[in-house]
């Protein structure tokens, strides 16, 4: 367990007492010295390492580890005022100003530069401290924007292109810029996605653009990693941390570190400000969701920030964490895979932007509620620390890629199909206590990585490459059952879409073509399609399907519309498996049924039954089984254990009716030998 901590923000007098105090708590690690550049090079090309010196030799005195952060996320006043180039830029070309973070942009030669430097001085100085147990490159990439227009990332953008295709031929044919007239005949007539009527611009070039934003992060990071791993000690892990837009977080785990973190803060999940929405709609609890994201990059994980106290800066606001959701979010984080838990911040910032984002300690520094909820949190870690190392368990996974992700953003009839649907995915798992997973589908995805899974919900895969094509009909050939919706199979990987009746190169795969589709306007009555007896919702867009495969099978047909009476949902054998094509998009209650009909549904109802309102994690290790209870609500839930386990916590072994208190977590284990 660990916090987060800015010795410059504080006293000399201070860090000793701190340091005591957290060990007193049951924090064993800190990080450090991610916005710390002016403390190592106050001036240009003037080094002094004595301030992080001093704050290292307390550190090991106390026997506190460190995570050392690379301070390149803040680049200091002297830096960006002798050079300006190295500042990002708004889509209109102005740049942006110092004062904040994240202000400056990848691509800039003079920035790289001098970001090699300071890592290389810091790393080479303090790589062999005995306290140093990993580093952190930057802080949260792509956080705040991932968007860069300067004039360096416009130069960098044409040599991205020109090493993709080569010949500008082959990039006007991939963009098909024949239409509207945008031929381009030079590489230096081509610019960064820019200002336009309707603010829009071609589709193609905006799914490029961002592969080449993602690209630039990726060679940044990894030009920190190379230097790093020149100075530090073999044992010690780089890392960064945070997932956000714009970048192939797998890509960049696999280039640049040796594990991944996330900062968890699930309160976002109720929004923020006086106007924000306070659901019922899961809440905290579809932090889960990212978790499951994050678990894809990196199965065993850390949390580099666990949210502690109120998020907020001097721009906006949020509630403080209620008493037990500190302990329910980290918990939260270590059921879905987390071995480390550091928690935002040590002490609440008394200047600067984030003066409202609260740590564990308030501005007065007194013993408060939370800094005995992170001791009760490091005592319920103890208790649970066998299952470190444990795998998550799941035998339904919701493929993603991030082909299909990125061109979501740019494509608004496929965002909103495809965002709609994997919550609906996510929400049905959650409240029918069906452990999933979330699995990347990458270049270099094999069937065996699928193969742990009985069910893959694929919901709307435009975008279909041969390889991807390929690797599913492995997987359903094997046995696999595989679930899509409507749209799938329309595009190739540049975005264009194929003349061929979707699902394009799955069509074989599903038995199944597509005669017609149409969105579902506001306007028009809701449309269902009836299955097994029931009528369910087809969703906000439809596909109506035929069959071309002896094998297929019509399970479900529209009621409504101009296609009433078309199929809707078929069932399709290939090899020693099934392919489930739905024509509309999903919603929590079809998606309920179909866990039901793949008989994968509640896959441990034999050990306990739950209440809607817990989420039910489980983790494998040997030959036991770690099965977390999490309840998200103000109010107790009542479990009934259908078997006996025991109770990690108590130290007994219960069954029957177990009660789970407001925000409360319960940890059992049971032995499959």
């Amino acid at each position: 367990m660990g916090t987060c901590y800015y010795p410059e923000q504080w006293d000399f007098k201070l860090w000793r007492q701190d340091l005591k105090r957290m060990k007193a708590c049951g924090i064993t690690t800190v990080r450090i010295a991610e916005f710390a550049w002016n403390k190592i090079e106050p001036r240009e090309n003037e080094f002094n390492f004595d301030f992080f010196d001093c704050f290292l030799d307390i550190a090991e005195e106390e026997q506190i580890k460190v995570i050392f952060g690379t301070p390149t996320a803040t680049p200091p006043a002297w830096l960006t005022k002798a050079y300006p180039e190295a500042l990002n830029c708004r889509k209109d070309g102005v740049k942006f100003c110092h004062g904040m973070r994240r202000h400056y942009n990848y691509n800039s030669p003079k920035y790289q530069e001098l970001s090699a430097r300071i890592v290389e001085r810091a790393a080479s100085h303090y790589g062999k401290r005995a306290c140093i147990i990993g580093w952190q490159i930057d802080n949260e990439i792509n956080c705040e924007i991932d968007e860069f227009y300067s004039e360096s990332d416009n130069l960098a953008f044409r040599e991205f292109l020109k090493e993709k295709y080569e010949d500008i031929d082959c990039l006007n044919q991939a963009w098909g810029t024949v239409f509207w007239n945008q031929t381009y005949n030079q590489w230096d007539e081509i610019n960064l996605p820019g200002i336009t009527i309707q603010n829009t611009s071609n589709p193609h070039q905006l799914l490029d653009y961002i592969r080449f934003v993602s690209e630039s992060a990726i060679g940044f990071c990894k030009m920190q990693s190379d230097i790093i791993r020149k100075y530090k000690k073999p044992e010690d892990f780089i890392t960064t941390n945070g997932m956000f837009g714009n970048l192939d977080n797998h890509k960049m785990m696999d280039t640049c570190y040796d594990v991944y973190t996330y900062d968890s803060y699930p309160n976002f999940a109720y929004g923020i400000g006086r106007d924000a929405l306070h659901s019922e709609d899961l809440n905290d609890r579809k932090w889960s969701f990212n978790l499951s994201q994050v678990r894809s990059i990196c199965p065993h994980f850390g949390i580099m920030e666990q949210q502690s106290g109120a998020g907020g800066w001097n721009t906006f606001a949020g509630p403080a964490p209620k008493p037990g959701q500190m302990l329910l979010w980290a918990m939260q984080s270590i059921a879905h895979g987390a071995d480390y838990i550091s928690f935002f911040r040590w002490r609440t910032a008394t200047a600067g932007t984030e003066i409202y984002w609260h740590g564990i300690l308030d501005y007065d520094n007194r013993d408060n509620r939370r800094l005995t909820e992170v001791a009760e949190t490091g005592r319920r870690m103890k208790n649970i620390s066998e299952a470190v190392g444990s795998d998550f368990e799941a035998q339904v996974a919701l493929l993603r890629d991030y082909d299909n992700s990125w061109d979501s953003q740019i494509d608004l009839w496929h965002g909103e199909i495809l965002h709609k649907s994997e919550l609906e995915i996510f929400k049905a798992s959650q409240l029918t206590h069906t452990p999933m997973d979330i699995v990347y589908l990458l270049n270099d995805t094999e069937t065996q990585e699928l193969r742990q899974y009985q069910v893959l919900f694929y919901p709307h895969p435009e975008i279909v490459t041969p390889e991807a094509a390929e690797v599913l009909k492995e997987y359903v050939k094997d046995g696999g059952c595989l679930i899509l919706g409507c749209r799938a199979g329309q595009k190739q990987k540049d975005g264009q879409c194929v003349m061929e009746p979707m699902p394009g190169l799955l069509s074989a795969l599903t038995g199944t073509s597509v005669k017609e589709y149409t969105y579902v306007g506001p306007a028009d009555e809701e449309v269902q399609f009836e299955w097994d007896g029931k009528k369910l919702s087809a969703g906000i867009f439809n596909d109506i399907l035929e069959q071309v495969s002896s094998e297929s099978v019509v399970l479900g047909s529209y009621t409504g519309n101009y296609y009433a009476g078309s199929p809707a949902f078929i069932k399709n054998t290939y090899g020693k498996g099934t392919v489930l094509h739905f024509g509309g998009t999903f919603t929590e209650e079809t998606v309920r049924e179909i866990l039901q009909f793949t008989g994968i549904r509640e896959p441990y109802k034999n050990y306990m039954i739950l209440p809607d309102g817990c989420e039910l994690c489980v983790r494998k290790k040997d030959s036991c089984l770690y099965f977390f209870v999490l309840n998200y609500g103000r109010v107790s839930q009542e479990i009934e254990l259908k078997k006996t386990l025991y109770d990690m916590e108590t130290k007994e072994n219960l069954t029957g009716t177990v009660v789970i208190e407001p925000y409360g977590v319960a940890v059992y284990r049971t032995s499959l030998e």
